[in-house]
């Protein structure tokens, strides 16, 4: 019978995404990872596997955060829906010292030769611009944008400028700029007030 772990595996796994997020999954050695979490390399391994499966796990949690996420965005009344979508956009405020999407992160730097990353990257951005237009055709209904319009075109268009907007704040452009950017963005698909 193996001893008792004597760790918090929750910790772990958030001190080790923390490195990943900084460094990137091929910037991060095991040392780093070891030194991150104070295990040993053995403890590592033993309780996680390798790398690669210690990232794939923090990986699809961060995923299924996003998921949860994006499905929280559809709830409450329709004629809300374009205020969701702002508050998407413009929260939080400020970016300075947040160690941006893990998402944006390894899909950049793995999707192209990681079958596991691209396929659950797609999934859930595919699961983000699906909220996007169920929220665009949610103020269809609502009569605050047209209803002629194509709501996944338009829901892409939220999607990237959130997705553009984040990249902004990692540059270090202030949420003022970042905030009118969204307000744009959203006013440009509201239909007038008659």
């Amino acid at each position: 019978m193996g001893r008792p772990r004597k760790f918090n595996e929750q910790d772990v796994l958030a001190a080790a995404r923390r490195q990943f997020n900084e460094t990137g999954y091929h910037g991060t050695s095991v040392d780093d990872l070891s030194r991150a979490t104070g295990l040993s390399k053995g403890s590592l391994y033993g309780a996680f596997g390798d790398k690669e499966a210690l990232f794939l796990r923090i990986f699809e949690a961060y995923c299924a955060d996003s998921d949860e996420s994006a499905a929280a965005l559809l709830e409450g009344p329709e004629d809300q829906a374009l205020d969701r979508l702002r508050a998407w956009l413009t929260a939080p405020d400020d970016h300075t010292g947040q160690p941006g999407c893990l998402l944006a992160k390894a899909t950049a730097e793995l999707a192209s030769e990681n079958d596991a990353i691209a396929t659950r990257s797609l999934a859930a951005y595919e699961m983000l611009l699906d909220s996007c237009r169920r929220l665009v055709a949610q103020a269809q209904r609502a009569g605050h944008v047209d209803p002629a319009a194509n709501a996944e075109a338009l829901g892409g268009l939220i999607l990237t400028t959130h997705r553009g907007l984040e990249a902004l704040a990692k540059a270090g452009v202030d949420a003022k700029t970042r905030n009118r950017i969204a307000d744009a963005a959203i006013d440009s698909i509201t239909l007038p007030v008659s």
